[in-house]
């Protein structure tokens, strides 16, 4: 069977349809991202579970349901002796609540900051590489050209894409038009 689009020189495509590297490269981020989640230390795993409920529908519910009844018997709806007539107990302990809540949700973001950065990382590395390959690619479709004596388009940007790009020197270019950018606007205002 002949797939459509395909060359006899391209890579055959896998059972699902996709091409195999690709199903290799699904198949080894699957697996560092399970060698990650085992690597979690269990303060990670404290955090994350505690934040995972905190925003839960369940964790809404129990707090309705706690803080109502709580407000009800003491203001003597119920029926019962009021023990917090004033509720200063109920609000010092939403406010402990609160503080060890946002220190949870704190832990989990910063760990989902540094794989964030993990994952930029990654990209970085990968577009500089795809940069390079293509330059290189350039260089190798204008020297078959000149070979089969193919003239070139006229293409001002062909030669600065033969060049290869130097990632300190666009990290540069950037710094510079930021730097410009908020001069301009602090003079503007």
């Amino acid at each position: 069977m002949v797939v459509p689009n395909s060359s006899p020189d391209s890579p055959p495509a896998a059972p699902g349809g996709m091409a195999q590297v690709v199903e290799r490269n699904i198949e080894a981020l699957l697996q560092r991202q399970q060698r990650e989640e085992k690597s979690r230390t269990w303060q990670d795993r404290t955090a994350d579970a505690v934040t995972k409920f905190t925003g839960s529908m369940a964790f809404v519910l129990i707090h309705l349901v706690f803080f109502a009844g709580w407000i009800l018997w003491n203001v003597g709806w119920l029926g019962l002796k009021p023990f917090d007539p004033s509720l200063v107990i109920l609000a010092m302990e939403a406010s402990v609540e609160a503080i060890f809540l946002s220190t949870f949700v704190l832990i989990s973001q910063n760990r989902m900051a540094a794989l964030a950065d993990k994952r930029a990382d990654l990209n970085l590395q990968v577009s500089l590489l795809s940069e390079h390959e293509i330059t290189r690619l350039v260089i190798l479709v204008r020297e078959i050209a000149q070979k089969m004596d193919i003239q070139e388009a006229q293409d001002p940007e062909i030669p600065e894409l033969t060049q290869d790009v130097h990632p300190e020197r666009v990290l540069d270019t950037i710094a510079e038009y930021q730097r410009k950018q908020e001069q301009e606007s602090k003079s503007s205002d």
